[in-house]
């Protein structure tokens, strides 16, 4: 959370906080936004990192050939939607992509398969269709979410049982 502050810092603080933020690598600042409105939508924080780690490999300049873009590779429709003015500003990009992965949640009843499929290829498909309309590419993006998810969590687990360990000593 400090560095979630560092952040909101830079952003006030404009040029001037050039100083506070090369102490803290544009990776480091992605993921500490991410962090930070995964708890405010309520949305698993390894998810959107798993989304980041395969939309664009946490480069927020990236766009695809279909039009998204930033390090969420938000589409202009769900940015519009979403209240995403600039696609290629980390914060506002995550922002939107944690704000629509929370309306997915919310609309798919928690059920991270559909969810992702639903962030990869629209709600609407998936809406009407569930996974079965699902192509080997959606299955491929589920998929390879999924497992760098299952790692995110697993490493997660790992560090909480080490922080407990180190109380007891």
């Amino acid at each position: 959370m400090k560095r979630a502050r560092a952040c909101f810092l830079v952003l006030l603080m404009g040029t001037a906080g050039a100083h506070v933020a090369a102490a803290y690598p544009l990776r480091e600042i992605s993921a500490q936004w991410a962090e930070y409105y995964a708890s405010q939508y309520h949305v698993p924080v390894e998810l959107v990192a798993a989304i980041i780690d395969e939309e664009s490999g946490w480069n927020p300049y990236a766009v695809s050939n279909k039009g998204a873009a930033g390090i969420m590779q938000l589409m202009p429709a769900t940015a519009v939607r979403f209240g995403v003015r600039n696609r290629f500003l980390v914060q506002e990009n995550i922002r939107g992509g944690v704000a629509y992965l929370a309306w997915l949640k919310q609309k798919f009843n928690g059920d991270l398969r559909l969810i992702t499929a639903a962030y990869y290829v629209g709600e609407y498909a998936i809406s009407s269709q569930g996974l079965e309309y699902s192509s080997p590419d959606v299955q491929g993006y589920v998929k390879r979410v999924a497992q760098r998810y299952r790692v995110r969590r697993a490493l997660k687990a790992q560090l909480e049982l080490a922080r407990e360990r180190k109380k007891l000593r």
